[in-house]
């Protein structure tokens, strides 16, 4: 099966690019409104799923042991971008998790906010963990295995406890197994699991309402979603696509990309949850098909969102050449 063209690339009048993939949105009985391409192959959604596997830092009682508060919560979720307060932040749950930066085992990443990149060189100093994109997540189940008493060597393998819980939270949430076979190692060392487009919207759509999952799973999920929804930019940064459309939705929503090209999305007032995958992996793909489908389905929050549809190309010298642009008619069933 071909999955149809959902995002174009044009330069001047002319196509000149095209982007296929697979979307779905569902709600928690796994019931479908809308959907375009294969969305039954198992895909790895990547670091779209951060808030189910940030459940059991809720759930086990770790997050409120060392007084992690919304701030905290979304940066356990948060694909950041190294900015000074992402890092600081970090660094702050950790210590009272009873740990540091040595402890992590996401690896060392230069930030991928430009200025915080550059201020980092200017001074002379090298990218370390806690610049890494992922370090709140890291530093989330770290706080797990010391409120637990798990050792924390190793707590990125499958088979540590705390790889453990969240396996069984992503298995719990989207309905799908998480089986050896379908287990990679996602770009910060942890396991990632490849399931189907249509579990991952059903998930988020139960992640939105609750509906379906135990009254602690539930109150967990309200809370790590209420943290996103309440501190936007911890979970991704400035001038980032998840950030900006969260502060354009508001409504509790959350919207968290992953990479090579997927983006899941929980929207609690509709009660729906969205799961789409670029084939190429495009993030320009992937961020303008999603901004379609959000401002399909939130007209309220579509004016925020209107730096995407279409996102403008332009040049070195500021001219516009082209434009990134969703294809229509792909998704006329949403409105």
């Amino acid at each position: 099966m071909s999955n149809p063209i959902l995002v174009e690339v044009t330069r001047g009048a002319v196509v000149e690019s095209r982007h296929r993939g697979a979307f779905a949105v569902l709600d928690a009985r796994g019931d479908i409104l809308a959907a375009a391409g294969d969305i039954e192959s198992p895909v790895f959604p990547r670091s779209a799923v951060k808030a189910i596997q940030a459940l059991p830092l809720v759930e086990s009682g770790g997050a409120a042991a060392f007084g992690y508060g919304g701030a905290e919560l979304a940066l356990a979720q948060a694909s950041h971008g190294g900015e000074p307060a992402h890092v600081a932040l970090a660094k702050s749950m950790l210590k009272r998790a009873g740990l540091d930066e040595a402890a992590l085992l996401c690896g060392a990443q230069l930030p991928s906010h430009a200025p915080a990149a550059e201020a980092l060189l200017r001074r002379g100093e090298e990218p370390g963990p806690l610049h890494n994109n992922c370090s709140g997540k890291h530093a989330g189940m770290l706080a797990v295995c010391a409120h637990l008493g798990f050792d924390p060597a190793g707590y990125v393998e499958p088979d540590h406890p705390v790889q453990r819980l969240v396996r069984q939270a992503l298995e719990d949430v989207t309905g799908a197994g998480h089986v050896e076979a379908l287990c990679g190692i996602d770009g910060c060392s942890i396991p990632t699991y490849a399931v189907p487009l249509e579990a991952l919207a059903a998930g988020f759509a139960r992640l939105a309402t609750g509906a379906g999952l135990s009254p602690a799973r539930a109150a967990a999920a309200s809370a790590v979603l209420a943290a996103a929804a309440e501190h936007p930019w911890h979970v991704a940064g400035t001038g980032r696509f998840c950030t900006g459309a969260m502060q354009a939705l508001g409504a509790g929503a959350l919207v968290k990309t992953g990479a090579e090209g997927v983006f899941c999305a929980a929207l609690p007032q509709a009660g729906l949850g969205i799961a789409l995958k670029i084939d190429d992996g495009a993030s320009r793909a992937s961020e303008a098909a999603m901004a379609e489908i959000l401002a399909r389905l939130v007209p309220q929050g579509s004016k925020g969102l209107a730096r995407w549809r279409p996102r403008m190309l332009r040049n070195r010298r500021d001219i516009h050449i082209g434009e990134v642009r969703a294809v229509a008619e792909v998704f006329a069933g949403l409105s």
